[in-house]
């Protein structure tokens, strides 16, 4: 099977899963996360599905599935242990062109999910095309341990620099030199080593005055 690679944008998108267990919550926080209005059908659910749906973060249905529950869904996720069941998710999923993932069966699924290092807004994937999980699950650990929490803060650095640099007026060329300057002029390292004087510094010389590394790091804050 060769996949198409692709993020997917789903805020307030409605998202379903079917499924309440361990397997259910860890897909309904993921979805959660990325901004969807997630709604979970099981007859049983963990504490930390109670505890999103008591701060109304996720919606929970306490009955067994049925076809008409994926009417308005955008992606359909299946997490239960009955494979039945996870079959008819998945041929009423095929039916109604929903997007749709059956946990562990791969057969059953028009998309399946890699595994994610994610560092804020950077997000790096690994998929074996489903031939081996073990060795995604190997790379995603030797990922974690590479890029660390300094990656989410050049990007926090990087996205305030490109808001405000865009606004003033130079040619598309000339902002290009410039971000590309920036990314190797090894800002990762001093973040990682806490050098603001040296970061400040950096950005003196490529940008000039007003830019300072912690007052655009908090500057969404």
């Amino acid at each position: 099977m060769k996949y198409y690679p692709v993020s997917l944008d789903i805020k307030n998108r409605k998202c379903l899963v079917v499924g309440g267990g361990s397997v259910g919550t860890r897909k309904a926080v993921t979805l959660l996360n990325c901004g969807a209005a997630v709604t979970v059908i099981s007859l049983r659910i963990t504490k930390k599905l109670k505890d999103l749906e008591n701060n109304s973060r996720i919606s929970v249905l306490k009955r067994s599935y049925t076809t008409s529950d994926m009417k308005d869904a955008f992606l359909v996720i299946g997490a239960t242990s009955d494979e039945e069941l996870n079959r008819k998710i998945y041929m009423d999923a095929e039916r109604l062109n929903k997007l749709c993932n059956i946990a562990d069966q791969p057969e059953l699924c028009n998309f399946i999910l890699p595994s994610i290092v994610s560092r804020g807004d950077l997000v790096l994937t690994i998929s074996t095309s489903g031939k081996s999980p073990a060795y995604a699950k190997k790379l995603r650990k030797m990922l974690e341990s590479e890029y660390g929490e300094e990656h989410n803060l050049f990007l926090r650095l990087m996205g305030s620099i490109r808001k405000k640099i865009l606004h003033e007026k130079h040619e598309p060329e000339f902002h290009k030199l410039i971000f590309e300057e920036l990314v190797n002029a090894g800002l990762i390292e001093m973040i990682r080593c806490g050098d603001k004087g040296n970061i400040n510094r950096v950005l003196k010389e490529i940008l000039g005055e007003g830019y300072d590394f912690e007052a655009l790091i908090n500057i969404d804050e």
